[in-house]
């Protein structure tokens, strides 16, 4: 196979067999959608869908100063995460920049007794996170370690989802926390079940070796028929974390900008002992928030039928005031929706007299506070 060709998951004939549509996403080929994105979309907020997220980059760091090196690389505090919890973080450039977002899991200890974290990064980023993290590992007692070829990643979302994986398991879901992960065995294939989610749901995602991706897929399939459990490709994953709130590399987040232009400030700490890679410019762009506040991350809700795109300018009394970062119909809210950084002084939910220029025509649009949408618990 040549470079150029895209990669495929464990997934790609099961997938193939049911007809899915496939694009090329991040340098793999993977399900945009299988039959009708809405349908998947309501399926995964009123009864469960099944995703195949074997594209994303895991990378294990273990070793003596494993939580040192972690510490130093990353923005987050990531020696006080305990064992079987994760944590959401940023890996930033030396001038504060988001090289990506992050999910870092505290696995079980070595045989030898030291830490070990495995790193889930973007597709898209993952191997400029493992080239970061194994230049950042220089003088620290600690391995980096590409695993992606050791995992496909599979995922249960949906309020049916916990009842669905319940009837694979004896793991202790009930007491599998959010932001949480523990070694389990489902139908048989062992399993880390992690709880960590990317579409505003409940549910669930499996890392196990992709030798088991098959069987697995066809255990959570035969095992949410019942239920209405469908399979769910990445074009109805994006509308859902749309909907949640939830940004997107390359879309809200990117090298040029802070965690604290990106209204994401909270993840950085500055409180952790030692130095990390990019704290003072993260100080500096902390101080410059305080004094000159950056462009909100809001919602824009459409009056129309018109939607909006990345890269649209947002306008106010004849002046642009941001731009759209992520736009699409909202199969929840029976609107056009979007994600925007718009100027703060037109922040406020609420705010009036806002559009979109969409082809030269400014579509009028009202500023509502994010999420759009949020699970009752």
């Amino acid at each position: 196979m040549s470079s150029t060709e895209p990669r495929r998951t464990a997934l790609d004939a099961t997938h193939r067999a049911l007809g899915a549509t496939m694009t090329d996403f991040a340098g793999w080929d993977m399900p945009l959608r299988y039959g009708s994105e809405r349908e998947e979309h309501v399926a995964v907020r009123t009864r469960a869908g099944l995703f195949d997220l074997s594209h994303m980059g895991e990378i294990t760091v273990n070793g003596p100063q494993a939580a040192e090196l972690l510490n130093f690389a990353l923005v987050g505090n990531i020696g006080t995460v305990k064992p079987g919890r994760a944590r959401y973080t940023m890996i930033c450039r030396e001038d504060g920049g988001i090289l990506d977002d992050l999910i870092v899991y505290r696995l079980g200890d070595t045989e030898a007794g030291s830490p070990r974290y495995m790193v889930v990064a973007n597709a898209s980023n993952a191997q400029a996170v493992l080239d970061a993290l194994t230049g950042r590992a220089a003088g620290f007692d600690a391995e980096v370690r590409d695993d992606r070829d050791a995992y496909a990643l599979l995922a249960v979302q949906g309020p049916e989802s916990p009842g669905i994986l319940a009837s694979l398991t004896d793991a202790d879901l009930e007491g599998l926390k959010y932001y949480a992960g523990l070694p389990g065995t489902v139908a048989g294939v062992p399993a880390l079940i992690a709880r960590t989610g990317y579409t505003g749901e409940d549910g669930f995602e499996l890392f196990v070796a992709p030798q088991h991706a098959v069987e697995l897929w066809q255990a959570l399939t035969k095992a949410g028929e019942g239920v209405g459990l469908v399979p769910c490709g990445l074009s109805c994953r994006d509308t859902l974390r749309l909907e949640a709130g939830m940004p997107l590399y390359g879309n809200e987040l990117s090298t040029a900008l802070t965690p604290f232009d990106a209204g994401l400030g909270r993840v950085v700490k500055f409180e952790k002992e030692g130095d990390f890679v990019g704290r003072a410019s993260l100080a500096e762009a902390a101080s410059r928030a305080e004094q000159n506040p950056p462009r909100v991350l809001v919602g824009l809700v459409a009056e129309g039928r018109r939607v909006p795109r990345s890269g649209y300018r947002v306008v106010a009394g004849g002046a642009v005031i941001g731009e759209v970062t992520s736009g699409a119909p909202s199969p929840t809210l029976g609107k056009p929706i979007a994600m925007a950084y718009v100027d703060p002084a037109h922040a406020a939910p609420g705010t009036e007299d806002v559009g979109v220029d969409i082809r030269g025509s400014h579509e009028p649009y009202e500023v509502v506070a994010l999420p759009f949408y949020k699970r009752r618990k």
